[in-house]
C-alpha cells in the first residue's frame, strides 16, 4: 500500500525575508465581504491560505474552503495575481497572491457585526462579514489594502498588480499591470 505523499506549503522563511503563496477567496452575501483572521490579529484578510507544491491555485482554494469552512465552493473567476511586497512582523515579506470569486455551496450564516465561524487551524481563525465598501474595509484594516480599494469595481477580466505597502498595510503606488 503506498502512502499519500508528504504535503509542503509554498513558504520560503529566510529571516528577514520571507517569501509565499496565497490562494484568497472573494466570497459576497447580502452586500457583505467575507473575512477572516487570527483570533490575536489586529486586522483582516480574505479566506484562503497557502498553496502546496504541485497544487494550482484553483485547487488551493477549494481545498482552503473545504478545510476552513467546512463547505464545497464553485470558483467563478480569477479576479487578480497580485505581487505583494510588505512587512510583516520582522519579515521583509514577498507574496504570489491569487484572489477568485467564489461561492459557496451552502452558505456560511450572516449577521452584520458579529463572528459567524471560527475553526483551528494550527492558530484559531474568526470569520465574520463586514460590507463591502471601500470606507468599511479600510476603517476595519482589510489585508491587503488593495482589496478595499477596488472592492466596488471588481474586473471584468483578470489583472495583474504589484503591490508594495508599508507596515500600516497602507498602499505605496501600487502598480498595476495587464
Amino acid at each position: 500500500m503506498t502512502s499519500a505523499p508528504e504535503r509542503h506549503m509554498i513558504r520560503l522563511d529566510r529571516k528577514p525575508q520571507l517569501f509565499s503563496m496565497r490562494v484568497a477567496a472573494l466570497i459576497f452575501q447580502n452586500e457583505h465581504l467575507l473575512v477572516q483572521r487570527g483570533v490575536k490579529d489586529d486586522y483582516w484578510a480574505l479566506p484562503g491560505g497557502r498553496a502546496e507544491i504541485g497544487e494550482s491555485s484553483e485547487q488551493t482554494i477549494v481545498r482552503e474552503i473545504g478545510e476552513e469552512l467546512d463547505r464545497a465552493c464553485s470558483v467563478e473567476r480569477l479576479l487578480w495575481s497580485a505581487e505583494n511586497f510588505f512587512a510583516y512582523d520582522v519579515y521583509s515579506a514577498h507574496e504570489l497572491g491569487f484572489y477568485y470569486l467564489v461561492s459557496l455551496d451552502h452558505p456560511l450564516p450572516f449577521h452584520d457585526n458579529d463572528i459567524v465561524h471560527r475553526v483551528v487551524d494550527g492558530i484559531e481563525v474568526e470569520f465574520r462579514w463586514l460590507p463591502a465598501r471601500i470606507s468599511a474595509l479600510i476603517e476595519n484594516d482589510l489585508r491587503p489594502r488593495f482589496i478595499a480599494e477596488r472592492i466596488e469595481a471588481l474586473p471584468s477580466r483578470h489583472e495583474h498588480l504589484i503591490v508594495r505597502e508599508g507596515r500600516a498595510g497602507a498602499a505605496e503606488n501600487p502598480k498595476e499591470t495587464v
